[in-house]
C-alpha cells in the first residue's frame, strides 16, 4: 500500500477491525519510511457491474458517484455522513442483489430516489429537479404537489 504522505511502497499493519457488520475491514498501517499511521479500507469486490447511460455508454459502477450525490442533495440538510454512507451501502447493496453485469443508470437514480423520498423530502426534490431534468418551475410544483398528496394519505 502506497503511503499517501511519502509515497513509500512498504508498510506494516499495526491493527485490523471488522467493520460494517463484517462487510469491510479496517486496517490501521504503519508507513515504515516516514512512521506515519494511515487507515486503508478493505471490501469484497463484487461482480464487475456496467452501467448503461441514457446515451447507451457504458461505464463501470462507482459508488462515489451514488455519495456524491447524496451529499449534494443533503447539503445544508439535518443529515448526517453516517447516514449518507449507510444509504449509500443500501443502494448499493440493492443494486449488486440484483445479479445483472449491466443496468440502466435510471434504475440507479429511481433507487436514490426511493431513499431520499424516504430520508428528507427538500434532499428528495432537489436530488429530483436535476435527476428528473425540470425544465420549468410547472414541473418543479407539480412534484412539490404530488409530495404534498402523499403525507396527506399517510
Amino acid at each position: 500500500m502506497k503511503c499517501p504522505f511519502c509515497d513509500e511502497l512498504e508498510d506494516k499493519v499495526v491493527d485490523s477491525r471488522m467493520a460494517k457488520e463484517g462487510e469491510l475491514i479496517r486496517r490501521r498501517r504503519e508507513c515504515l519510511g516516514c512512521k506515519r499511521r494511515y487507515t486503508t479500507y478493505e471490501r469484497v469486490e463484487g461482480i464487475v457491474l456496467m452501467v448503461v447511460k441514457k446515451d447507451g455508454r457504458r461505464e463501470s459502477f462507482d459508488r462515489s458517484k451514488i455519495l456524491a450525490g447524496l451529499k449534494k442533495a443533503c447539503e445544508k440538510r439535518p443529515i448526517s455522513t453516517a447516514t449518507i454512507e449507510t444509504v449509500t451501502d443500501h443502494i448499493e447493496k440493492r443494486i449488486q442483489e440484483m445479479g445483472e453485469t449491466e443496468i440502466e443508470s435510471r434504475i440507479v437514480g429511481e433507487e436514490l430516489m426511493k431513499e431520499l423520498h424516504q430520508l428528507d423530502q427538500v434532499a428528495y426534490v432537489r436530488f429530483a429537479s436535476v435527476y428528473r431534468e425540470f425544465k420549468d418551475i410547472d414541473q418543479f410544483m407539480d412534484e412539490l404537489r404530488t409530495l404534498t398528496q402523499q403525507r396527506r394519505d399517510r
